[in-house]
């Protein structure tokens, strides 16, 4: 059953009459509402569903650009072979031979987590929006049948599990990773619309930063790092024991000291 603060901020919408059957059956998963394409009882945001294909698209328009989980993407490619991940896993530690297993509070879209499941590290990713679980898990199944091995490999070490991360607990010695949205983000066009959609599926509980990153500093992890603007303010202003800065974002990170994680004094 979806959690009450998503299900009407997203409905199911079939692309062609063959994807309907699939479209209801996803609408029931999720708790979502099935409606037609020109139905204007739709919500904000759209799921839309087109053969194996699953996407998200703002209700404005199907001109809007689509949202998805794609891990095999060339953008994320790119983003491999052009060694931009060195700095995210600096942040969590990864060494060579030693690849820390990362709890992802915030999975989002994924992207952070699978850039640290192809350094070689186990990442459980915590979703608390159904709409995104799907797509997740979706993504992590399509990844595992990608032609490219380290694709299939890095979806291998990748769960997703369906919840408030508040409400879990890390695993001792464990890197608690945490990605709050920030507004800065939206300088960027193809990063604007990925912050809109999440923005709607978490419109309820999009001030829980400062909560969730209590609940982290609480855990019995080895570090909790935390992706920040890079001008901006350290989250519920904690100085961080170190920062990784990279050219428009930077990461705080928080080391274990006296049996939690603990900002620097």
């Amino acid at each position: 059953m979806a959690d009450d603060l998503f299900k009407d901020a997203c409905s199911v919408v079939a692309v062609s009459p063959s994807s309907r059957q699939r479209a209801r059956a996803i609408a029931a998963e999720i708790g979502c509402t099935l409606h037609a394409a020109d139905s204007p009882e739709r919500g904000e945001l759209l799921l839309m569903v087109e053969g194996d294909d699953l996407w998200l698209q703002r209700r404005e328009g199907s001109t809007s650009a689509p949202v998805r989980v794609d891990f095999a993407s060339p953008k994320l490619l790119h983003r491999r072979r052009a060694g931009h991940n060195e700095l995210l896993g600096r942040a969590v530690g990864v060494k060579a031979g030693r690849c820390p297993q990362v709890f992802d509070a915030t999975a989002g879209l994924g992207r952070d987590a699978y850039v640290l499941a192809d350094l070689g590290c186990q990442v459980q990713l915590v979703e608390r929006s159904p709409v995104l679980v799907l797509l997740l898990r979706r993504g992590i199944e399509t990844a595992a049948i990608s032609q490219v091995a380290a694709v299939r490999e890095a979806a291998g070490r990748m769960s997703v599990r369906l919840a408030d991360s508040c409400c879990l607990s890390a695993s001792p010695g464990s890197v608690i990773y945490l990605d709050p949205m920030f507004a800065d983000r939206r300088s960027r066009a193809a990063v604007k619309k990925d912050l809109d959609a999440l923005q709607v599926l978490h419109r309820e509980c999009s001030d829980d930063a400062s909560a969730l990153f209590a609940w982290a500093l609480a855990q019995p992890a080895g570090r909790v790092v935390v992706k920040r603007p890079l001008k901006g303010a350290s989250l519920a202003g904690c100085k961080p024991s170190h920062t990784l800065r990279g050219k428009a974002i930077r990461f705080d990170v928080y080391v274990r000291s006296g049996g939690v994680c603990t900002a620097a004094n």
